[in-house]
């Protein structure tokens, strides 16, 4: 725990030094309380943007700063030093998980408080937010394990990123996207937060995310095999 607790403190203490991944926690909270305060259509859907906002952080923020943050402590050989330090593997990613986890439920939270949901829905609201995250978080540590830098991880980061985050709302206009869409989690994530308010969650919402995170969990397991974090 103390190691743990240690790994905690250094990211951050790291994030308000890095604008980068500072900037990746506030842009899509912000930019939903701007655009559902400051936009209302006749005939859009309640939440619209809030929702659209909100899948684009799940499928972006985590991946994009799991990433970033293994590829460049490894670029620096600050994983190799931690290692030598007697910090284990598993501590490591335990302290920068939960780290990123908690952090980027706060942005969630602000979601949350954006639409106005109290109760059972904010609780849904937030389970779902946490479940995407959560997928997000192990593919973007796959992504950064693999890679030998911070260059190398953000040349893959950013096409994988742009899949997760834009595809629900392409599929919004395009029948072929959506069902394309239908297997990745994000869309997923989109079809449960449009009815946060009236839940059904069906067999395929629960099978898509769940066999997202575990294909992600096998391709960390494949590139700590061949690469490992230091």
């Amino acid at each position: 725990m103390k190691n743990i607790s240690a790994i905690f403190g250094k990211q951050l203490k790291d994030t308000f030094k890095n604008k980068t991944i500072l900037i990746q926690f506030l842009m899509f909270p912000v930019l939903a309380v701007i655009m559902e305060r400051s936009i209302s259509i006749e005939g859009m859907p309640e939440h619209f943007f809030m929702n659209l906002f909100a899948v684009m952080y799940c499928g972006m923020a985590p991946l994009t700063c799991m990433g970033a943050i293994l590829s460049e402590e490894k670029e620096k050989n600050t994983l190799r030093v931690l290692m030598m330090s007697g910090v284990k593997p598993i501590e490591y990613l335990i302290g920068v998980g939960s780290y990123l986890w908690i952090i980027c439920m706060l942005g969630a939270c602000v979601f949350c408080w954006t639409g106005k949901y109290t109760g059972k829905t904010a609780a849904a609201f937030l389970l779902i937010m946490a479940a995407g995250i959560l997928v997000s978080m192990l593919i973007g540590a796959a992504i950064g394990t693999w890679s030998r830098s911070q260059m190398m991880a953000t040349s893959i980061v950013v096409p994988v990123m742009m899949v997760f985050s834009f595809l629900p709302m392409l599929s919004i206009f395009n029948e072929s996207i959506e069902r394309v869409a239908r297997i990745t989690y994000s869309q997923q994530l989109h079809v449960l937060l449009n009815s946060v308010e009236q839940l059904e969650i069906s067999g395929e919402n629960c099978v898509v995310i769940l066999a997202n995170g575990i294909l992600a969990i096998l391709l960390f397991w494949f590139a700590y095999r061949k690469a490992g974090l230091a």
